[in-house]
């Protein structure tokens, strides 16, 4: 009976978050009908242990979603993700117009701007590219997809995205886990993705398949969207409704200002996680006032919120006369950052429900006992979870909340190193959970005015397939000569 109510809960749970119910309400409720089916107390499951890993979530990881989301609506409103988009695009040319769109994507997001920011100024700018170059438009969404929310979330050293943040407190790590398999992992995913569009392109070509027809305000209406936004704020770090609560600047800054700020994210992120933090005193952290703790739990996300701070204190100190209304943008970016991770911290608790129940001890022994050992095992747990809710950050960790303990004794008995299961870890949740009801895909087709029938295929094969691609190489390698 009590794998019956996990299985029950998760049904319920996905159906209703697929139609564009609130995760708020349908976390605790699919977790109590999880308890019920195993005779455990409902409201001490809700109180006792919902509410206190979903809180225990939240406060570890909100300074990232808060200053992750300020950082992004402060790049937007300055006009800077738009100046590395025009540079991007002008550099470039319409002959490479997909290429264009996947490296402007990827030189934000890898920069810690917040996706849902990211897709909302180069679909507009994507759609007048693709126009002039006369490609598809039903290409926009992969090719965007390709550069946002596949290596540079997943796989590139050093990536101040949440998902690369998760595993750190469980293994010990950085945010530069595993460097070398992650510059191979993505020049995987990126090699095969522009492989797949290029060919999608020459075959439309040959077809007489032009642009097609224009698709003006989709991205405004996406914002609008109630279903969007639900499915959106569970999936990334960045509300979508907060995206018409401020103004951009009427013109963005000198290339090398935009750029700046995402220049000083990356090598304060490398200063603090390689020469910094090993070099402070902080024996203060195992002390029951603060934690009984360590640095090598908490080292990793200090490194990215203060890699964040001086990238906003950068894109103020440069660009605040381009802003139009400062505090409105520092309002709409904070506000944007809570509805993200308290839906994310709602599927938290209910896989703190599910994995407290006794019948999860199968599914544990299912998963320990799948066949290649610790690495793959940990893939298949990673992408079962991120597949079913739809949410990499939400199926990684509560992956990581059940079974990270696990791993680490895993990792040890086995010689293992931690950076590999991260760099694992994170990949796998960056793959099934680009199903079709996932939120980033469903608000990328919408701002992109595509259909699922239109464009999804394209996003399978950039987004799951190429990370699939890239998940094998990864665990192949790191078995053969570990991590590097």
């Amino acid at each position: 009976m009590g794998l019956l109510g996990i299985l029950l809960a998760l049904a319920f749970l996905i159906f209703l978050a697929f139609r564009g119910s609130s995760i708020l309400v349908l976390a605790p409720i699919a977790g109590l009908i999880a308890a019920a089916f195993s005779g455990a107390p409902l409201l001490a499951s809700w109180t006792q242990i919902f509410m206190t890993n979903a809180a225990a979530f939240f406060a570890q990881f909100f300074p990232l979603f808060l200053l992750g989301a300020l950082f992004g609506k402060l790049m937007e409103d300055s006009g800077s993700v738009t100046s590395i988009a025009n540079y991007m695009t002008t550099k470039l040319g319409p002959q490479r117009a997909i290429l264009a769109v996947v490296l402007a994507g990827a030189i934000v997001t890898y920069g810690g701007v917040s996706l849902f920011v990211a897709l909302f100024v180069l679909a507009p700018m994507g759609m007048a590219l693709f126009r002039q170059a006369n490609v598809p438009r039903r290409l926009m969404p992969a090719a965007i997809a390709l550069g946002t929310f596949t290596f540079t979330m997943s796989a590139m050293p050093g990536s101040p995205s949440i998902n690369n943040a998760i595993p750190m407190p469980f293994f010990g790590t950085t945010p530069f886990a595993a460097p070398g398999l992650g510059i191979v992992a993505s020049l995987v995913m990126l090699g095969f993705g522009m492989w797949w569009l290029k060919r999608a392109e020459a075959r439309a070509r040959l077809a007489g398949e032009g642009f097609g027809s224009d698709a003006d305000g989709a991205a405004e209406k996406a914002a609008a969207d109630p279903i969007v936004r639900e499915r959106a704020t569970t999936s990334q770090t960045f509300d979508p409704a907060e995206i018409v609560h401020s103004t951009e600047a009427s013109a963005g800054p000198p290339i090398l200002f935009a750029a700046l700020p995402i220049v000083i994210v990356i090598a304060v992120n490398l200063l603090m996680s390689f020469v910094v933090l090993p070099r402070m005193d902080v024996n203060f952290l195992a002390d029951p006032d603060w934690g009984e703790t360590s640095i090598a739990a908490v080292g990793g996300v200090w490194s990215v919120i203060v890699a964040l701070i001086a990238g906003i204190a950068m894109v103020i100190a440069f660009n605040f006369r381009s802003v139009p209304v400062l505090r409105a943008t520092v309002s709409a970016g904070a506000t944007a950052s809570v509805l993200p991770i308290v839906s994310v911290a709602s599927l938290v608790g209910f896989g703190a429900i599910v994995a407290s129940l006794p019948a999860f001890a199968d599914v544990r022994n299912w998963v320990l006992g799948i066949g290649g050992g610790p690495l793959v095992s940990l893939a298949v747990a990673t992408n079962i979870l991120a597949a079913l809710t739809g949410s990499a950050s939400g199926g990684l960790t509560i992956a990581l909340d059940a079974l990270g303990s696990t791993y680490m004794r895993l990792a040890a008995e086995t010689g293992i190193s931690p950076a590999l299961m991260h760099r694992v870890a994170v990949i796998g949740s960056g793959t099934l959970d680009s199903l079709p009801h996932n939120g980033a895909v469903v608000t990328l087709l919408s701002v992109c005015g595509v259909t699922h029938k239109e464009g999804y295929l394209d996003i399978v094969m950039t987004a799951i397939v190429g990370a699939i691609i890239a998940l094998v190489v990864v665990i192949v390698l790191g078995s053969l000569v570990g991590s590097f």
